[in-house]
């Protein structure tokens, strides 16, 4: 996910629920009335200063490409001689059992992981349980540095629960042997693709589909939770119409025969066969497109979504955030390694040598950058356009709700409006359970 040209794809999006406790430490003070999660303990930006000596560990999923252990060996080597550590402990590669490996040790108030990569839809949930440092002390004061998008996946109850580090959104790859130039709307997008060889995308029943679902709604003006996260909004007018253009494209055969079965590894594959002139993918398979043997190589461009027509634009963003354990026996040094993942030394480390997209703007405008990665302006664009998943605690019943019914929907089982309505009597039924 986001490592363009490091080999296939991990499932981009993740979706699951859970509950826990919490406790005090240092460098933090009880979180004042009015935030949505009282008793948080807050982090002092002052903390990552001069902190306790020592070590800590980062807990994250298996390090495949081997870029956790490059961050950490760079932050040892910048801050060993001043007594500050970092030491690595790898989970699963699967999202689902690192979320279930950082659960059952905040139950447990373990201390053995003082930092972790969280994944962008876990912040609601892991907040809510007080298992999170609020860092919105730092993020008032290092705002600024981040492209504004991303900050908001981990904004929860007007409070910010980690550091941005790892963000990605989907582009749009388009053959430009076939495009004379990238249309403006998603409607010419598919008026394109039915006079061509049509689009695929990912229509499975799975956090993918909520992703390619949740691109169109937002931009065609619609919404899924009210303002406070109380109610379902799924069930409206834009919503519906959303969806029947979705529909539509599967009935009338512009999009791929199978769509309904995808996920972003078929649709990857696809694409590469030649058969389809539009593709909604993660960043990772513009190089995979390029490489040998690969139908398309030298054949295609991507571009940031277009409008939806009459509505905006829209990206939904994936990505890992960096959050740090409320059992932290070190949070001043957790702090620091935290801001060393968000600094422009590391940042552009990670596009350049790894592909993994960045959050914030040096990532894509420096010159090295944009040498290794050709899409570098395109990529930033769709970040910066992006919008983050519905934020909530019971954000995984929530997705499911919606990649059910649309799933259904795609595959004639049941009516646009008819999903929208089931997907709102269950989202509402969720919300009830916190």
């Amino acid at each position: 996910m986001k490592r363009v040209g490091l080999g296939l794809a991990v499932a981009m999006c993740l979706a699951v629920a859970a509950c826990g406790g919490d406790d005090e430490g240092d460098g933090g003070s009880a979180a004042g009335e009015g935030t949505a999660v009282s008793g948080a303990k807050v982090i002092d930006p002052a903390s990552m200063d001069a902190p306790p000596k020592g070590t800590i560990t980062y807990c994250a999923g298996k390090d495949t490409s081997g870029a956790q252990g490059e961050a950490i060996a760079q932050f040892n080597a910048k801050y060993g001689a001043e007594g500050y550590e970092v030491e690595q402990l790898e989970f699963s590669t699967s999202g689902d059992e690192q979320r279930a490996q950082f659960v059952q040790r905040q139950e447990a108030k373990s201390d053995e992981c003082d930092v972790f990569s969280s994944d962008v839809i876990w912040t609601a949930e892991f907040a809510s349980q007080k298992w999170l440092y609020d860092l919105t002390p730092y993020v008032s004061e290092q705002r600024s540095r981040f492209i504004a998008a991303p900050l908001e996946t981990v904004h929860y109850g007007d409070r910010y629960w980690g550091v941005p580090f790892e963000s990605a959104a989907a582009l749009l790859y388009y053959r430009d042997d076939q495009v004379e130039e990238p249309p403006a709307t998603w409607q010419a997008v598919y008026e394109e693709a039915k006079a061509n060889d049509g689009i695929v995308y990912q229509g499975a029943p799975y956090e993918g589909l909520t992703c390619d679902f949740l691109e169109l709604s937002f931009a065609a003006g619609g919404n899924v939770l009210s303002d406070d996260g109380t109610k379902s909004e799924i069930n409206s007018p834009e919503n519906v119409e959303a969806l029947q253009f979705m529909v539509d494209g599967v009935k009338d055969g512009t999009a791929a025969n199978g769509v309904t079965t995808y996920m972003e590894e078929e649709s990857r594959r696809y694409w590469e066969t030649g058969k389809a002139t539009f593709m909604r993918n993660w960043p990772y398979a513009y190089a995979l497109g390029n490489a040998k043997g690969s139908k398309v190589k030298g054949k295609f461009a991507v571009m940031p979504f277009p409008t939806y027509e009459g509505g905006g634009t829209a990206a939904i963003l994936g990505g890992h955030n960096i959050v740090i354990s409320a059992f932290s026996k070190n949070p001043g040094l957790s702090l620091k390694f935290a801001d060393f993942y968000a600094s422009p030394e590391w940042q552009k480390t990670q596009v350049i040598k790894y592909a993994i997209t960045g959050t914030i703007p040096e990532a894509y405008d420096d010159p090295q950058v944009q040498k290794a990665i050709p899409y570098a302006s395109e990529l930033k664009q769709a970040v910066t356009q992006a919008k983050a998943r519905p934020v909530s605690p019971v954000y995984p019943q929530i997705s499911q709700a919606i990649y059910k019914n649309v799933n259904a929907a795609l595959s004639g089982q049941v009516s646009p409006a008819d999903a929208m309505k089931a997907a709102d009597e269950q989202i509402n039924k969720a919300l009830a359970t916190f």
